[in-house]
Order: structure tokens, then sequence, then C-alpha cells
């Protein structure tokens, strides 16, 4: 009888152990099946990225990029692999992580399935700030060392982001509290106000300027690179970083202001905290890929579809998300006419718009 108790004994010991050991672990690393299998399909997708475009990609190149001695130069397949496809993958995934982020932070933060950050015109906000960059401060730019000339266009439009995120969130809170569509028509009077603004800048641009400010209106990854890509990805993590500080107090302000404050969260500085990773996560992307849309928006509801509303599992997983759409969507720009690229932005838009429109007609039939 005891030798048969001790396996059951030992099996249940294992179990015990495996579970506290899980316990144990942060709640953003407790991965439900649905959050493992967007993980896996990541490797594919990148995959198909790099084999995907116009100079085709073997297996020898994969081998020779592997088999590379430090300087050694890099001919045929194997240069545009590790120069263009690989840079412009990784610029990719982190301007889809940054964008399914802020989308997700930002309907966490108003309370509401419809925010996003294009919609609510903090890209906009950002893009205008760019734009009146280019035109005004172009010749302040040209005296700077080129070490900070890299900076100047992303300082501006957090700034730009980070303007029409605060005056979203006192329009909000004051005068159209729990109301989707008063939200939704601050955002786009917002939209149509950066919109006159871009148009003014693009009347008065040169012809270098016209063409500087035609890449923020479509959108474009081509920018990619290396270094540009290690910048923002050392900005993600300080703002993923932030972010999982946040997310037990975003779960309590999912209830209502009065009940979050009642549990000892303090909303206001709660409340300025994610304002400022929102304006950030996207006044950095817009800054360095141009405005593109939906992805903050389309990101955050499949999450919430496959693995719930728990934010310590969405916000994570919504960059996951954000991350693969992006990708997939460059990867058709890059394809789909050959020599010739079409600018992101649309394809962004092709998906965004009908799942928008779904969605609203979904909220219509559950009230």
């Amino acid at each position: 009888m005891n030798a048969i108790a001790q396996p059951a004994s030992a099996a249940t010991s294992a179990a015990a152990t495996s579970k506290a050991g899980r316990a144990s672990l942060p709640n953003w690393l407790k991965l439900p099946p649905a959050s493992i299998w967007l993980l896996l399909a990541l490797l594919p997708c990148v995959f198909l990225a790099a084999w995907a475009g116009a100079v085709p990609v073997t297996s020898a190149d994969w081998q020779a990029l592997l088999a590379r001695e430090d300087g050694s130069p890099l001919t045929g397949g194997a240069y545009v692999l590790w120069e263009l496809r690989l840079p412009r993958i990784a610029f990719a995934l982190l301007i889809g992580a940054a964008l399914g982020l802020s989308g997700a932070l930002t309907q966490g933060l108003f309370r509401n399935p419809l925010a996003d950050p294009g919609l609510l015109g903090v890209s906009s906000g950002a893009a205008c700030a760019a734009a009146l960059s280019i035109v005004f401060l172009s010749a302040w730019t040209s005296l700077l060392p080129p070490s900070l000339r890299l900076w100047v266009l992303p300082a501006t439009a957090f700034a730009g982001a980070l303007g029409v995120c605060f005056l979203l969130d006192r329009v909000a809170r004051w005068l159209t509290a729990e109301s989707i569509a008063g939200l939704l028509l601050t955002g786009i009077a917002l939209n149509a106000l950066a919109a006159a603004l871009i148009g003014l800048c693009t009347y008065l641009a040169s012809d270098e300027q016209l063409r500087n400010l035609s890449f923020w209106t479509l959108g474009s990854l081509a920018a990619g690179s290396w270094g540009l890509s290690a910048a923002l990805l050392a900005m993600i993590a300080l703002a993923f970083w932030q972010m999982r500080r946040l997310l037990m107090a975003m779960n309590a302000l999912a209830l209502g202001e009065e009940a979050a404050q009642h549990v000892g969260i303090p909303v206001r500085q709660l409340r300025t905290r994610v304002i400022i990773l929102v304006a950030l996560l996207s006044g950095f992307a817009v800054a360095w890929c141009g405005m593109i849309g939906f992805i903050g928006l389309v990101a955050p509801h499949i999450v919430r579809m496959l693995i719930g509303p728990d934010q310590r599992q969405l916000a994570p997983m919504s960059m996951v998300v954000g991350a693969l759409l992006l990708l997939l969507a460059d990867t058709v720009a890059r394809t789909a006419a050959i020599p010739a690229e079409i600018p992101v932005g649309i394809f962004t838009a092709l998906l965004g718009a009908p799942f928008f429109l779904l969605l609203l007609l979904r909220m219509r039939r559950a009230s």
C-alpha cells in the first residue's frame, strides 16, 4: 500500500511544486494558450517577411550571413537580408508593438473600446507638430550637430502628442464624461484642426519639404535601420517597465474613478503617467514612420476577444498583435506592386476601417 502511495504522493508533490512555481511568476508572464500561439506566430511571419521582396533570398544567403566573419563584406541576397530586410522587419515589429501598446493604454485610460491614438487625434497632433518642425524649424535644425538632428522630429512629435492627450483627458473628464460619442467627436475635431495645420504647412513648404511631408501623411517604414531600431527598442523597454507598474491600477480604473479612489488608487497621478506613456509611444512612432492608423484600435480588440480584458495580459499581448499586424501589412506593401512600394498606411486603413465598422455594429446590437 505504501509502495503505491509513494508515487502518487510524489506526483502530487511535483504538481504542487509546479503550481507554486507558476503562482510565483509575475501576472504578465502567466500566459493563456492563445497568447502562446500568438507568440509562436511571430517566427513564421518574420521568415515570410524576410523571404518576400523584389530580390529573392535563399537558404544560401542565410548561411552566408550566419557564417560571416567580422568585417567581411556581404554580397547579393545576404547583403539585402542584413542591410535592408532584417532592419526593416525589426523596425516594423517595434513600431507595431508601440502602436498596439498605446492603443491598449488609451482604451484603458478612457474606459472606451473606441479610443485609439489615431481616432482621437493623438497621432494627428504628433504629425502636425512634426510638419511644423519640418517647415518652420528646418533652418534651425541644420545648425545642430548630426547626432542631435535625429531627435528633433521625435521631440516635437512627442510634444504634439502630449498636448493632444492632455486636451482629450480634460474633455473626457469635464465635458463628455462617460460619452463615447462626445469623445469621438472631440477626436474628430482635433483631427480636423491638425489636418488644417498640416495643409497650411504643405502650402508653405518648399519642394524638398513637401516630399518630406508626404512621408508623414501616408506612412512608411522605409527609414528603418539597426540604429533606429535600437533607439526605439530602448524607448519601448522603458515604456514597458513603467507600464507594468500601472496595470493593476488600470484594472481598478475600469470600475470608475470613484471606485478606484476608494481602493487607494491615485487616479490623477495614474492618468498623467498613462497620458505621458501614450504620447511617448505615439509621438515617436509618428515621428519615425508617419501616420499609421488603426493598429492601436484593432490589436487590443483582437487580444480582448482571445484572452479577456485583464490589463495585465491585454497590454503586453497587444504589443505582440500590433507587431504581427504591422509586419504583415508592411510585407504586403513591399510586395504588392514590385518594384514600387505602396505606403503601409493604406493597408492598415484597409484592415482597420472594416474592423471599426464591425465593432460599431457589434456595439449597436449589444445596446
